[in-house]
C-alpha cells in the first residue's frame, strides 16, 4: 500500500458508523436504566438467563437450575438484563462490520479481526463449560491481536480507531460478564459504564471523520488543546458518578425534599463526617454481593461529596469554554449546546437528590454525559485548521472560510469512498462552513 494515498472507505461506512453510534448511545441508557433499576444481577447467570436464550417467565421454568440456587427469578427485572445482554451482541455486530470494512485492504486485515473474534467466541462456550481460564486465554490472545494491527497501522483509512472499537466492545463484554459474576463489584460496573462511555466516543470521532464535515478555524489548535482537557474532566466526573450509583451512595446526604439540608448542605452540615479511605478503596476482594452497597455513611458521604466538589469544577471549566466558544460567529450553534447541556445536567444531578432518584431522572442525567461528551468529541473531530486542508481536486486558489477563519491550502481527500465528483461537491459544500 502506498503509505501517500487515502485509500477509500467503503460508500457506505459513514452511514454504519452513525448507526452503530446510534446503537452505543442506547445501549448506554438502557443499561443505565438497568443498573439504577436494580436488575444487573436478575440473570445470575451468562451469558444465558437461567439457562435460556431469552428468559424464563415463570418461577416453574427455573426449578432446579443452578442459577436459581443463586438468586430467585424475578421475571420483571430479568428481561431488562437479557434485553441488555441482546442490545451489546448487535452493537458487537455492527462493530465487527465496521472493522472488516475499514481493514478489507490492509495486508491480513481481514484476517487479524476474523482471527480475533474467532479466538474470542470460542472462548464463550468454554466458559460456559466452566473452562475458565482456557477461555480467558483466548480473549485476551484475540484482544492483543487486534490491539497490536491497531498499534502497528496508521489511521489514514480509520483502520486503527475500527481496530480500537472493536477491542473496546469485546472488553466491555468480559466487563459484563464481570459484572454478573462478581456480584456488581463497583470498580468493574465502574469500568463498564466507561468502557461504553470511550466506544461511543470514538464512534463519534470516526463518524464524523468518515462523513468529512471539517469546520475550519485558526484557532483550531488551541480550541483542541482546551476540548482536550473538557472531555478529561467530563471523564473524570463520569467515573466518579458511576462510583456513586455502584456504591449506591446517591443519597448519602439525604435527598427526597426541598430542604438545603441535602443539597447543597449535606446532612444537614457543610463538611460532615465522612472517610475517603474507605470510600474509594478499590478493590474488596472476592465473593461479595456488592446489591444495596456495604459502604458505611461516611464512606458513601465522602464520594458523594467528592462528585458534587468535582461536579462545581467541571461546570465552571466547561461553561468557560462554551462562553470562548461563542466568541466565534462558526462556532455559536455548538457554544449554546455545551452551555445548555452543561446547565441541564446541574440541574438534574440537583432533581436526583431533592426527587430521591426517580428512575427518569437518573436515565436522563445519564444521557445528559452522553450528550455533552458527543458535543466535546464532535468538535475535536471536525475543527481542522487551514493549514491542514489540501486541495487536490483543483489547481486554484481555495476557498474562504467563515467564523473569522481564512485559510489556504486545499482539501484532503474525504475518507468515505466517493468518487471524485462527489468529493468535489462536498467540498463545495463544506467551504460555506458547518454549524450543528
Amino acid at each position: 500500500m502506498n503509505p501517500t494515498a487515502r485509500p477509500a472507505l467503503h460508500r457506505n461506512f459513514h452511514r454504519l458508523a452513525w448507526f452503530a453510534l446510534i446503537m452505543t448511545a442506547s445501549t448506554i441508557m438502557f443499561g443505565s436504566f438497568v443498573r439504577l433499576s436494580d436488575a444487573g444481577l436478575s440473570c445470575p447467570d451468562w451469558p444465558t438467563c437461567y439457562g435460556r436464550v431469552t428468559w424464563p417467565q415463570h418461577a416453574q421454568e427455573v426449578i432446579g437450575h443452578e442459577a436459581a440456587k443463586i438468586r430467585p427469578l424475578e421475571t420483571h427485572k430479568a428481561w431488562r438484563e437479557q434485553v441488555h445482554r441482546f442490545l451489546a451482541g448487535a452493537l458487537g455486530i455492527e462493530i465487527l462490520t465496521l472493522a472488516l470494512l475499514a481493514t478489507r485492504r490492509r495486508r491480513w486485515g481481514t484476517t487479524a479481526v476474523v482471527t480475533a473474534c474467532v479466538l474470542v467466541a470460542t472462548g464463550i462456550p468454554l466458559y460456559m463449560m466452566g473452562m475458565h481460564v482456557l477461555a480467558s486465554i483466548l480473549a485476551i490472545t484475540g484482544e492483543v491481536i487486534l490491539l497490536v494491527a491497531a498499534l502497528r497501522w496508521n489511521n489514514i483509512d480509520l483502520s486503527r480507531a475500527a481496530l480500537l472499537t472493536l477491542a473496546v466492545v469485546i472488553f466491555q463484554a468480559l466487563l459484563g460478564m464481570w459484572t454478573v459474576t462478581l456480584l456488581l463489584k463497583p470498580i468493574v460496573v465502574m469500568g463498564h459504564l466507561l468502557g461504553g462511555m470511550l466506544m461511543f466516543g470514538l464512534l463519534v470521532w470516526m463518524a464524523w471523520r468518515a462523513t468529512h464535515m471539517s469546520i475550519t478555524l485558526v484557532q483550531a489548535p488551541k480550541l483542541k488543546w482546551l476540548l482536550r482537557i473538557g472531555v478529561a474532566v467530563l471523564v473524570l466526573q463520569i467515573a466518579l458518578g458511576g462510583w456513586v450509583s455502584a456504591n449506591y451512595a446517591a443519597l448519602a446526604c439525604g435527598g427526597g425534599s426541598a430542604s438545603l439540608d441535602n443539597f447543597p448542605r449535606c446532612v444537614s452540615q457543610w463538611w460532615p463526617q465522612h472517610d475517603f479511605k474507605e470510600g474509594f478503596t478499590l478493590w474488596r476482594g472476592i465473593g461479595v454481593d456488592y446489591e444495596g452497597g456495604v459502604l458505611d455513611g461516611a464512606s458513601r458521604i465522602a464520594i458523594q461529596m467528592a462528585h458534587r466538589m468535582f461536579a462545581v469544577v467541571v461546570a465552571v471549566y466547561l461553561l468557560w469554554l462554551a462562553v470562548r466558544l461563542y466568541r466565534l460567529p462558526s462556532m455559536r450553534g455548538w457554544a449554546s449546546a455545551l452551555g445548555l447541556l452543561v446547565v441541564a445536567q446541574i440541574t438534574l444531578g440537583i432533581l436526583n437528590v431533592k426527587l430521591a432518584v426517580p428512575l427518569e431522572v437518573a436515565v436522563a442525567h445519564s444521557g445528559g454525559a452522553v450528550a455533552l461528551l458527543f458535543v466535546l468529541v464532535t468538535l475535536m473531530a471536525r475543527l481542522r485548521a487551514p493549514s491542514d486542508v489540501v486541495d487536490e481536486s483543483a489547481g486554484t486558489e481555495p476557498p474562504k472560510f467563515g467564523g473569522g477563519a481564512e485559510g489556504a491550502g486545499a482539501w484532503k481527500n474525504a475518507p468515505h469512498g466517493r468518487d471524485s465528483r462527489g468529493e468535489s461537491r462536498e467540498l463545495q459544500r463544506e467551504a460555506a462552513g458547518a454549524t450543528p
